[in-house]
């Protein structure tokens, strides 16, 4: 039977997933990019908010979510949403409307390939970005979200815990944008360092609406207003603050000073690594795994990306595939069904095997991901005439050249 608070509680949480996209991700990218592509990484973000959105009514949904296919996809049973109706679905969320579920999980749709843009900000051409973005949706996102959550995916089968889209969200697109930033190549003015942001106050109003965002994204995966919900709210914040404090206490002992993008950077390290394990971790392993993962997105970002010199232009990678793949895997080690009576416990409670499994999940979504990206940006090359702008369009900035518009207009 539905539930009229399990129901309110879903709406609320399913704004503020939107909330993360549009407006949360257009301004934390939105300040980190050079001012003459400030518009077309803020289009990109509200471009895949309408596309995905109906991408996911057309046939996402069904692929994602519908009756299993030989464990691999869902059908085409519910595309269009014939058969989703207002009644709940047990499989899924059995004290919400079917309708309202379908919708929540529309909006981690909606983030994932957004995600990605980070990584070939201010290269990309707008028609090449619309395609492939289409495409990475339909044959990468929805097959491992079905894997990972779907009843019968084979992932889920075997024991995997992913709360919230520790998998299925960050490694998926995280490993995707590694393979951007490998396929598009370095911007011209890329010289193995970090490009000076264009405006910081952005990206960090835009870090708050992702925290406060992002209580939607992990206690909304409770699907239910009730003490699962609350501790994924609790440990949510415990392992953002922990991650942020880390990252600034790193930097202070580097480099003489703690700064606010560092303190920004590590919020959204945490929040992306407690994903995963939010619904299964106490708040003192949230602070281990916070400070655990600011250490390793830290390192990810300012020794690993630039030993190798690879353009991951907004640490995409960074953050997202390092930060997933870490709370992916500390989920095996802290996890505890005294938590989620629907989980497993961990390797320090006793149950060394889920942590194997974890392994697994993790190395076959970064497998895969990688695997289809690298193949549909090639081809989506070859269809448009090339991925990247002309290099004068680069020097100009995408704002003018792809959509004859200026952010910041003077006028005497």
């Amino acid at each position: 039977m539905i539930n009229t608070g399990d129901t309110a509680w879903v709406l609320v949480s399913t704004a503020l997933v939107l909330l993360m996209t549009a407006p949360g991700l257009m301004l934390f990218y939105g300040g980190l990019v050079r001012r003459k592509n400030v518009l077309s990484i803020m289009m990109q973000s509200l471009f895949l908010l309408c596309l995905i959105s109906l991408q996911w009514i057309l046939f996402g949904y069904s692929l994602s979510f519908g009756p299993d296919v030989g464990h691999f996809i869902g059908n085409l049973h519910w595309a269009m949403l014939r058969n989703v109706t207002g009644a709940p679905n047990p499989d899924y969320a059995p004290t919400i409307p079917h309708t309202l579920f379908m919708l929540f999980q529309m909006m981690f749709a909606v983030i994932t390939p957004a995600l990605i843009t980070g990584a070939f900000a201010e290269r990309m051409k707008f028609s090449g970005f619309a395609l492939f973005s289409l495409l990475w949706a339909i044959l990468v996102y929805d097959p491992i979200c079905h894997w990972v959550w779907g009843a019968g995916g084979w992932i889920r089968n075997l024991g995997a815990l992913d709360f919230a889209g520790g998998t299925v969200v960050h490694i998926s697109s995280g490993i995707a944008a590694l393979a951007c930033a490998l396929v598009l190549g370095k911007r011209k003015t890329y010289h193995n360092g970090a490009t000076p942001p264009h405006n910081l106050v952005f990206t960090v109003i835009g870090a708050g609406l992702l925290w406060f965002g992002w209580f939607g994204f992990n206690a909304g995966s409770a699907l239910a207003a009730n003490e699962l919900a609350v501790n994924a709210f609790l440990v949510t914040n415990t392992a953002a603050a922990a991650a942020a404090l880390t990252w600034m206490a790193i930097e202070w002992r580097i480099n003489g000073k703690p700064t606010i993008l560092g303190a920004a950077s590590g919020v959204v390290a945490g929040l992306v690594a407690i994903t995963p394990a939010s619904g299964f971790v106490s708040a003192g392993s949230a602070i281990l795994i916070g400070i655990t993962v600011g250490i390793a997105c830290y390192f990810a970002v300012a020794v690993v990306k630039t030993k190798f010199g690879y353009d991951d232009s907004l640490d995409a990678f960074g953050v997202h595939g390092v930060g997933g793949t870490t709370g992916a895997l500390l989920t095996g080690l802290f996890a505890q069904k005294i938590i989620n009576a629907g989980g497993n416990n961990g390797l320090l409670f006793g149950n060394p095997s889920l942590l194997k499994i974890q392994f697994i999940a993790v190395a076959v979504t970064m497998a895969y991901s990688f695997t289809v990206t690298f193949i549909l940006l090639k081809i989506v090359d070859a269809v448009v005439g090339g991925l990247r702008v002309e290099e004068n369009d680069e020097i100009i900035g995408l704002d003018i050249t792809q959509h004859e518009e200026n952010a910041y207009t003077l006028i005497d």
